[in-house]
């Protein structure tokens, strides 16, 4: 007999993970919270959540794994971002590539991405003996383990009625606030942390041009960088953008009426306000909530063989590395590697979590601090010289200098951690170049000025 599984959460990470278990003979159930995506309107919530992701490596690994040509079809709406536009203050346009040989990422509507996936749950029921159910409206009030199975307790939503059922294990693939991570809590000691991070976002929207026309580069990854907040913008494929204000709380708090917000756009991102219409902008800021961002992690992913936490339950990040789906995806893989290939779903468990926190410290380390580098550093010079010359490196000599970022969205045989390690040692001699550059140009300086005596 098939073992029973119950997955938390019919999010991304979640549906992809019914999927891989679904493929592998296990009797999947899926619990969600809220209503069935692909049965509501997701345009009332256009400009209170994102709904772009950009895809990369990592996470096109993880769904190839699942099924390949599941993988073809969910992803058929890409658009490519060879690399970033700069957007600086007195206009102009400046192209930052991603890769170094014309890699790039992928910018996906998440909704659509979503509904994608749990129509492949669907397309799969239609030929699998064992079906995998998807239940909505069903909150998990309760889960207790015991040394034969895990036992869930649900409330309908609809019905208010109380259910409780028994599993082999539960995946908790449920977020960033995970229940199934609390339940887990009063079995393990679990070190777990949550950090707020004094910045919000507010979502903005940018109109398609006229016949659906794009009114900026689609293939980029539009940036308007401006030290303590920045704009971003995302291209969705009928020719609008979705943008997202980035600040800390205090400066877009009182960003509240008109005759401020006004002046602040004009002042500071003066070619997106033509993009965005200066009404849409006031009636968003004034109108709209705004979004906290924040960090979670802990230390230990599984309770024995009866439950393990994955994605957002496990590791939310900050988004300003484009690595969380990514990440998450690249959870499913390596959890369903370890289930084919371990001699017991305990075992398999126990290595995930050994393995797999050192590589989930360093995303979460590397999404934070890249904030900076979204909205300063891309402008200063230091930065751009060091950027050309680990440029010039990797095309060099490839099989030995990879750049970062390189590593982190189109590597996905390297793991995060030893992204981290390479980058230190480049680092370091990148620095020791930069420096002996500099030294040589001030002793030529030195040279020139004291024979013009």
């Amino acid at each position: 007999m098939s073992e029973s599984v119950a997955v938390v959460g019919a999010g991304l990470v979640g549906a992809l993970m019914a999927l891989g278990l679904g493929r592998r003979g296990y009797n999947v159930t899926v619990f969600d919270f809220r209503p069935d995506p692909r049965a509501t309107d997701n345009t009332s919530n256009k400009n209170l959540r994102s709904i772009n992701l950009a895809v990369s490596d990592r996470g096109i690994r993880g769904l190839e794994f699942v099924d390949p040509e599941m993988a073809k079809r969910v992803l058929e709406d890409l658009i490519p971002m060879h690399g970033r536009m700069i957007h600086t203050l007195d206009g102009k346009q400046i192209s930052q590539p991603y890769g170094l040989f014309g890699e790039h990422i992928n910018s996906i509507d998440r909704a659509k991405l979503n509904e994608s996936l749990l129509n492949e749950i669907e397309r799969f029921n239609e030929t699998a003996a064992n079906k995998i159910k998807l239940n909505f409206n069903t909150k998990v009030t309760n889960v207790t383990f015991n040394s034969r199975c895990a036992q869930i307790e649900v409330l309908d939503r609809h019905s208010n009625e109380k259910k409780s059922f028994d599993y082999d294990f539960v995946v908790g693939a449920d977020g960033s606030y995970s229940n199934i991570r609390y339940q887990m809590q009063k079995y393990i000691r679990m070190n777990y942390s949550q950090e707020y991070i004094d910045k919000c976002y507010l979502e903005l929207y940018i109109p398609p041009g006229p016949n659906g026309t794009f009114s900026i580069d689609p293939n980029h990854l539009h940036i308007w960088p401006r030290k303590d907040f920045m704009l971003i913008a995302l291209a969705n494929t009928d020719g609008s953008f979705t943008s997202t204000f980035f600040g800390p709380w205090k400066l877009t708090e009182s960003l509240n009426k008109a005759e401020i917000i006004e002046p602040f756009f004009k002042e500071n991102f003066p070619d997106a306000v033509k993009l965005i219409g200066m009404d849409n902008i006031v009636r968003v800021f004034t109108e709209n909530p705004k979004g906290a961002l924040m960090q979670v992690t802990c230390s230990q992913y599984n309770y024995s063989d009866k439950c393990i936490l994955i994605g957002d339950a496990s590791h939310s990040m900050v988004p300003f590395y484009g690595q969380g789906m990514n990440c998450g995806f690249e959870d499913v893989r390596i959890l369903l590697q370890l289930l084919d290939e371990c001699e017991t779903r305990e075992k398999a468990f126990d290595t995930y979590s050994q393995t797999r926190h050192e590589d989930l410290k360093a995303i979460l380390k590397l999404a934070l601090e890249n904030y900076k580098e979204m909205s300063t550093k891309v402008v200063s010079s230091a930065y751009l010289f060091r950027k050309t010359l680990d440029g010039i490196l990797g095309k060099l000599i490839p099989s030995k200098w990879i750049p970062l970022y390189t590593m982190v969205s189109f590597r996905g045989d390297i793991p995060y951690a030893e992204c981290i390690r390479r980058e230190k040692r480049q680092q370091t001699i990148l620095k020791a170049i930069e420096f002996t550059v500099v030294s040589l140009a001030a002793v030529a300086g030195y040279w020139k000025y004291s024979h013009r005596k």
